[in-house]
């Protein structure tokens, strides 16, 4: 989703259509991300958009206060930008496809899931907010051992709980979400589908 200054006159996906929009630092998922939610509205990141990318992700919340831009893009429970944003003097709002907008991406794009962002897991944000997206994955090359895979999965499995403690974005990094996120089944590794059967994740 977006964020805006609350005393912007910006409301809607749309009404940033043409402004200057920070989609985040270089090289980073959220840019990657953003394409598609906005590639289900018909929209072009880079042809519909000033786009502007990051070199470093923190700059990005001064730049909407200060007006450079007029949105920053963002995403995930307890993202530092938007809770900068949040917390300003002036306040903030947040700018998520509305349910016709999530329908239509989810009809071109459906790997992205509807998520709801809870009430408070922002400075001022009294509301839920629904919109949609991916969890967090790890990539790796096809050949990677079996094993290795499986190890993995069981010590990220296991340390589930803590990393939620230290991190409320981590809370989403779970092995039933990445059962969940997941297209087919089969792009899930071998090794990693082998602990979650064990575990009784997946069939």
């Amino acid at each position: 989703m977006f964020v805006v200054r609350a005393d912007s006159p910006y409301k809607t996906i749309g009404d940033l259509v043409g402004k200057r929009v920070a989609f985040g630092a270089r090289g980073s998922g959220l840019p990657i991300l953003s394409r598609y939610v906005l590639d289900g509205l018909g929209l072009k990141q880079d042809d519909d958009f000033q786009s502007i990318y990051l070199d470093r992700a923190g700059d990005g919340p001064e730049m909407v206060l200060d007006g450079r831009v007029a949105a920053l893009w963002g995403a995930g429970i307890g993202w530092p930008g938007f809770t900068t944003m949040a917390a300003s003097p002036g306040g903030a709002r947040f700018i998520a496809p509305d349910a016709g907008e999530i329908a239509r991406i989810r009809a071109k794009h459906s790997f992205l899931k509807p998520l709801t962002v809870p009430a408070n897991s922002y400075p001022n944000q009294t509301e839920p907010i629904d919109s949609l997206g991916s969890w967090s994955f790890i990539l790796v090359r096809e050949s990677l051992p079996d094993d290795v895979a499986y190890r993995l999965a069981r010590t990220l499995h296991g340390a589930e709980a803590a990393f939620c403690k230290k991190l409320a974005q981590a809370c989403e990094t779970t092995a039933a979400h990445t059962v969940a996120a997941a297209p087919n089944p089969e792009l899930i590794h071998p090794g990693v589908l082998k602990y979650f059967r064990e575990i009784g994740m997946v069939k």
